[in-house]
């Protein structure tokens, strides 16, 4: 199975606070994406180039809770507490076009596969019982887009391309093992860090304004 990755995802306490966010650090403005009616969050979505996108995501306090733990970890205390210093790359996610084979082949516990909608949008989500981020969002969750072509072609264009993803963990060879096993092994440089060390990861993205890049 081979997979790609679909997007970055920063972790905002409200949108307003990750549009700052992405001001500061990329020197561009980020647009309005739309709602996630099941999930209770909304979001702001731009292209990063060759079908990989940016999202900055935010509970969206017009909505009651919804019936589950939301995603990406959003109502884990230690997620919120971080998220209200301020905003924080949280996740990345990859793409399969057969997520459920990919979720049975892992090695590691990706979570379930559940439909999910944005306005005319619609896909498939591998996503844990409790919402939380796997491996601390070091392990990206996967998505199944139901659409005929990737949906990044239809965000604004600010002029940023993704370069690459390195993550830095304590037990490479462990995180590398998970990722082979869902065909993912490629698509980040894995570093080593000391025994106990937190692990963590940066993203590189080339901006109108020189290489820029954004950190867990």
């Amino acid at each position: 199975m081979q997979t790609r990755i679909d997007h970055l995802v920063i972790g905002a306490d409200d949108l307003a606070q990750g549009i700052a966010y992405v001001k500061e650090f990329l020197c561009v403005d980020i647009p309005y994406g739309g709602i996630h009616t099941k999930m209770g969050t909304h979001n702001h979505l731009m292209q990063l180039g060759n079908d990989i996108f940016l999202e900055v995501i935010a509970v969206n306090p017009d909505m009651k809770s919804p019936e589950s733990p939301r995603w990406f970890g959003l109502d884990d205390p230690h997620v919120r507490k971080q998220i209200k210093k301020k905003p924080v790359l949280l996740n990345w996610v990859v793409n399969t076009k057969n997520i459920k084979e990919l979720l049975g082949q892992a090695n590691f516990s990706f979570g379930k596969k559940q439909l999910i909608c944005r306005g005319n949008l619609s896909w498939y989500f591998g996503l844990p019982r409790d919402g939380r981020l796997l491996a601390g969002g070091m392990l990206p969750y996967a998505i199944e887009w139901q659409t005929d072509f990737h949906p990044s072609k239809n965000m604004a264009d600010a002029g940023c391309r993704f370069q690459r993803l390195e993550i830095y963990h304590p037990n490479p060879t462990w995180f590398k093992t998970i990722l082979t096993s869902i065909g993912a092994e490629n698509l980040a440089d894995i570093h080593a860090l000391p025994e106990n060390s937190i692990p963590y990861m940066i993203a590189y993205i080339d901006t109108p304004y020189g290489v820029k890049f954004l950190r867990s």
